[in-house]
């Protein structure tokens, strides 16, 4: 399934006796949908397109402004105005032409969210309201597809990976509820420190390539706490809520 080129760009990837050719193949042939392409969808594509995922289809809708260039490594003063999407789309296939990219610029929502979501093998949520979260939630369980959900807010990022459709699992809704109008953290009001962004968008990464491909031990109803102002880190788990609406048996 690999090439020469391929096999070369990977090596040292494939070199890693838990991950070898077997894990690089089920990349190349995984297709992950990005929501978002801000702080933290930013770095999770750039390393999930060097990592060679075969399929990267973001969802964005928004355009770029000057304050995103602080957290938002794909973009330039030059892109300003332009589509997040389309932007970080062609940087992702120019960082790696091996991967298939797709804009999708368009805001998700209940009406289409069943559609965009269709087809892929894993979702990576970095948007930023949970309205547009508990949306992608509901359908990822409706599928079957894992969630690998990531926040970030001032000095503190989370990421967890959810996979309620399983018994005795927990879904998103679990964890904060189902309420669509529950206030979540604005970057514009509280501030976000842009490393940050990089470090929790890239740990999403992370743990998206090991879910694809099995190596190591999943973050599956597992809640990675990190608080950079101190630099603690911390894991809890997540358990499944008997009454949620979304995912109960």
């Amino acid at each position: 399934m690999l090439s020469d080129a391929e096999l070369d760009r990977y090596a040292r990837q494939i070199i890693l006796p838990a991950f070898g050719g077997a894990g690089q193949a089920k990349l190349k042939a995984a297709h992950v949908v990005i929501i978002g392409a801000g702080g933290i969808g930013c770095p999770a594509i750039t390393y999930l397109a060097a990592a060679g995922v075969g399929k990267l289809t973001i969802i964005d809708h928004d355009v770029i402004e000057l304050s995103n260039l602080q957290r938002q490594p794909l973009f330039t003063d030059a892109d300003i105005g332009a589509l997040k999407a389309e932007v970080a789309a062609g940087a992702a296939r120019r960082i790696n032409p091996h991967v298939d990219a797709v804009a999708v610029a368009e805001r998700i929502d209940a009406g289409n969210a069943d559609m965009l979501l269709e087809g892929a093998d894993l979702i990576l949520d970095g948007c930023d309201n949970f309205e547009t979260r508990l949306v992608v939630n509901r359908a990822a369980v409706a599928q079957s597809i894992p969630l690998l959900s990531a926040a970030i807010g001032a000095f503190d990022g989370q990421v967890a990976l959810y996979e309620g459709w399983r018994v005795g699992h927990a879904c998103y809704a679990c964890l904060v509820g189902n309420d669509p109008d529950r206030p979540g953290i604005n970057c514009a009001e509280t501030g976000v420190m842009g490393a940050l962004a990089g470090m929790i968008g890239t740990m999403a990464a992370l743990e998206a390539v090991r879910a694809l491909s099995g190596w190591g031990s999943a973050l599956t109803g597992r809640l990675a706490i990190i608080d950079m102002l101190d630099r603690r880190w911390r894991e809890v788990g997540v358990p499944k809520d008997p009454e949620c609406p979304i995912c109960k048996a």
